[in-house]
């Protein structure tokens, strides 16, 4: 619940931030992604507000890195998780450093939001049965959000984010700005973030088909281990002797008392 708590804080003020550059600001990026590369120069001077969102990302994904490996719930796609986070954080640092940071900005704007809504979800689902009772509400609430966010993340990720970012990158760049530096490079980590948010929408789908074919009775984190999971977790080291164990325990994540391997 901490762990929800604090990411549903932090992408609800991100992604506003991003909204509030987008549409309440002189920036047109998302109305006309070509416009990320007018009058684009090297070395050229970033302006304040945008350097200021760029600051707070980096900082957050940098730390995530972290996070991921030493603080949080070790789920199924956690390595994964780490290697977006790295491909992240590699396009927020070179972004801005060679300029690139009008369409980081839209970047943001489009993946931040079903942040919003996956942690909002996973909260109502942890409030919806607490203290030996059962709150109608969350349950509720948990269910709007998993579909309002399975229906975002298809339209923002897969649908917009080709649209918009990998167009403006790959034919707009080039159109505006010939021989434009560093273009496979970036290209390469655009199209590697949209294979990433190909694979986690087989998570969705994964989720989808369970409720529909009656293997989930509510919403439920498909990615995290399930109860038989961590049964069979807790007998297998208690099975090994003691020495066995502490050799066999080294480089694994404690997580609600439940050790968890982790392969990255």
């Amino acid at each position: 619940m901490p762990e929800s708590a604090w990411k549903l804080l932090f992408y609800t003020m991100s992604w506003s931030y991003s909204t509030y550059l987008l549409f309440f600001t002189q920036y047109s990026f998302f109305q006309n992604p070509p416009s990320v590369f007018y009058d684009w120069k090297s070395g050229m001077a970033v302006p304040i507000d945008i350097a200021i969102a760029y600051l707070i990302q980096g900082s957050f994904y940098g730390h995530s890195i972290y996070a991921t490996v030493y603080m949080d719930a070790w789920r199924k796609d956690s390595a994964v998780m780490v290697v977006h986070h790295i491909i992240t954080l590699a396009l927020i640092t070179f972004s801005f450093a060679f300029r690139y940071h009008n369409i980081g900005v839209l970047v943001l704007f489009l993946h931040d939001i079903n942040d919003i809504q996956l942690e909002f979800t996973k909260l109502n689902v942890y409030f919806k049965t607490r203290g030996g009772s059962y709150y109608f509400i969350n349950d509720l609430l948990s269910n709007m959000g998993s579909v309002s966010f399975s229906i975002t993340w298809f339209w923002f990720r897969l649908y917009w984010f080709p649209l918009k970012v990998l167009y403006a990158s790959c034919i707009s760049s080039l159109e505006l700005v010939p021989n434009i530096p560093f273009y496979f490079f970036f290209n390469f980590l655009l199209f590697a973030l949209l294979l990433m948010n190909i694979y986690w929408f087989l998570y969705i789908v994964l989720f989808v088909v369970k409720v529909l074919t009656g293997q989930m009775e509510g919403v439920n984190d498909v990615r995290e281990y399930d109860e038989e999971e961590m049964k069979e977790e807790r007998l297998r080291l208690q099975e090994n002797d003691a020495d066995h164990q502490n050799s066999e325990t080294e480089g694994k994540h404690v997580q609600n008392g439940v050790m968890k391997e982790k392969h990255l």
